[in-house]
């Protein structure tokens, strides 16, 4: 892990501004200034370089980037990184610079003159005062916090334990946090609220022992649902804002060994960090001079949120927290464990989420009910869709014209013109019970959809209740396949839509049996995973009025062709568990009527 920390900070160096206090790595598009961005790109490598020297690995550039903290603090240099504000991106970065100071001062803060020091606890002490989001932000001053009390600069601890105070009450239970009074439980709060939390119970615990107990028994229970986000080959469910900082979806298994939280066996603990990594470093996540890019599985700008800068992707070296753990230290004794065998339904209500396991665990598919983001770009495509998946992903938009724009893969489309097109964007709170989700969602005023999610892994169901003033057109979409990878089958035809490949195979089946189904060619760059896909949609048409719409979807990522797909799930899967559900024509023969030897050929019905 040391090693591939310096081979991600090294391409860095030539890039350094003349005081080394900035970092421009390409232009910046993110909503604050080009002095925050060049903050942001300095600092997130210490997230890496700061538990590197605390463990005792060797950095040869550590000079540089003393001078850069000299530099951009001092009030009368050129690359002065400017004050603190309220709600300011500088105060995020001022977090990784607190863990250096915490874990690494001989490395940061002991080579400084004193009044290099001076001017580095000036500009951080004021960094305590402002006023952050009311979420996970709440955590950076008092990661400065620890930082300054590490190297003996006193400060008024009040503020910061206001804000712990405050992050606790987001504490949802079973070790689930919100982001805020929000509805996102995403991944900041694996390697935010938990991968901070864990931070200060490991370095204040002396101190704050109530508070680092309860920091350590959540991270212990939220280990026992978020191992479900993972698949047997390292991979993360691609969901939510952030996708940018890439491997710091496995932070939070690092941060339990900084604590000593051994949540689950420390080879377990083990196994899902290096697994993880293995699975991102086998993506072309670097550009030809070795920088991390903007997007997820390759260069994708387009997915990219408001907040993101060229430096954002270095936040992922939060992984390599473990390097500050003692080589004797159980995480790194411990043999690595594969990952473990699992339900093959895991209900996680205080998300809103239920995980599938399937193929034996080499794919999770994630169906989600209850979360929205109405801020960040492409937000109901990151939250809203009703399923996401570590072999498909999921796509965001490419535009605002037709289907292909939309990339409507893993949700329902309402159009009336049949070129625009309203997916669910916010759904509202609806209970998560075992396997069935359920929520509601108005695409306009006179318009709402009832929508239930039933977990049948591999497959899922998904029924809707529309009722409408006005008459409709539907779009509703599967997983989007790989297309650059030559189908052995694809067709589209009455009430069902599918492609098998040997970059996967997935269908969709209407079990109403009224709608169409269509391949629809997304536009290049709208998918997490691949470039270029084509989305199995069915689609409909819909009188004012009240309808009822149902399918089933099945996505395999590794199904060679003599395989025999899985039975779908029939009429009993669905009748007891939606009110109100009218008999459908495809659902009480649906399992009669496939052949699972024959790729999708259907029997033919008796007496024909």
């Amino acid at each position: 892990m040391g090693r591939l920390v310096r081979e991600l900070t090294d391409p860095l160096i030539p890039l350094l501004s003349p005081g080394r206090a900035r970092l421009r790595l390409g232009d910046n598009a993110a909503h604050y200034p080009d002095a925050a961005a060049e903050l942001e790109a300095f600092a997130r490598p210490l997230w890496g370089l700061g538990p590197l020297a605390a463990g005792g690995g060797g950095f040869e550039h550590w000079e540089l980037w003393r001078r850069g903290l000299a530099a951009g603090t001092d009030l009368r240099n050129e690359e002065f990184w400017g004050a603190v504000t309220d709600v300011d991106q500088r105060l995020v970065e001022t977090a990784a610079i607190g863990l250096a100071l915490a874990v690494a001062p001989e490395a940061v803060w002991d080579p400084l003159s004193g009044r290099e020091r001076d001017n580095l606890a000036a500009w951080l002490l004021h960094a305590t005062t402002v006023e952050p989001a009311d979420n996970n932000w709440r955590f950076f001053p008092v990661m400065v916090g620890l930082g300054l009390d590490r190297v003996g600069v006193r400060f008024d601890p009040a503020a910061g334990l206001a804000h712990l105070e405050r992050l606790e009450s987001f504490a949802l239970g079973a070790g689930w946090y919100s982001d805020g009074p929000t509805a996102q439980r995403d991944y900041y709060v694996p390697f935010a609220m938990h991968f901070y939390g864990l931070i200060y119970a490991a370095l204040a615990g002396d101190r704050d022992p109530g508070r680092a107990q309860r920091f350590r028994e959540r991270a212990a229970a939220f280990s026992l649902d978020f191992q479900h986000w993972f698949a047997s080959d390292g991979s993360a469910v691609p969901f939510g804002r952030s996708m940018t900082y890439r491997f710091a979806q496995g932070a939070f298994w690092g941060a339990l060994a900084f604590a000593d939280v051994e949540a689950l066996p420390w080879g377990t603990v083990k196994g899902h960090l290096m697994r993880h990594l293995r699975w991102w470093l086998a993506r072309p996540i670097r550009d030809r001079a070795g920088l991390l890019t903007l997007g997820y599985a390759y260069a994708q700008p387009a997915l990219t949120e408001q907040y993101n800068a060229p430096g954002s992707p270095y936040w992922a070296l939060k992984a390599f927290l473990p390097l500050a753990v003692p080589a004797e230290h159980p995480f790194w004794t411990a043999p690595e464990e594969a990952a473990p065998d699992l339900p093959p339904v895991s209900a996680q209500p205080e998300a809103g989420v239920a995980l599938m396991r399937c193929e034996e665990g080499r794919q999770v598919v994630m169906l989600s009910a209850r979360q929205h983001h109405t801020w960040v770009r492409h937000g109901a495509a990151k939250y809203a869709k009703f399923a996401y998946s570590t072999f498909f992903g999921f796509s965001v938009p490419g535009g605002s014209w037709g289907l292909e724009q939309g990339a409507f893969d893993s949700t329902l489309a309402l159009s009336e013109d049949g070129t625009h097109w309203r997916p669910c964007e916010v759904p509202q709170e609806c209970p998560a019970h075992r396997d069935l989700l359920h929520t509601r969602w108005a695409p306009w005023p006179d318009v709402e959809v009832e929508t239930w999610l039933i977990a049948r892994a591999p497959w899922h169901i998904r029924v809707h209740r529309l009722r409408s003033e006005r008459g409709l057109l539907s779009a509703e979409g599967a997983f989007a396949v790989n297309r650059d990878t030559p189908a052995r089958r694809s067709e589209a035809g009455a009430g069902h839509a599918r492609v098998d490949s040997p970059a996967g195979l997935c269908v969709i089946e209407d079990l109403g049996g009224a709608r169409a189904g269509r391949l629809v060619h997304a536009l290049p760059g709208t998918n997490v995973l691949a470039p270029r896909t084509v989305i199995p949609t069915l689609t409909g048409e819909h009188e004012a009025g009240e309808h009822w719409l149902a399918c089933a979807v099945l996505g395999l990522g590794q199904a060679p062709p003599d395989a025999r797909w899985p039975e779908p799930p029939g009429w009993e899967a669905v009748s007891d568990l939606v009110p109100g559900l009218p008999d459908l024509p495809r659902l009480p023969g649906l399992s009669a009527a496939w052949d699972p030897a024959r790729r999708g050929r259907r029997r033919p019905a008796a007496g024909s």
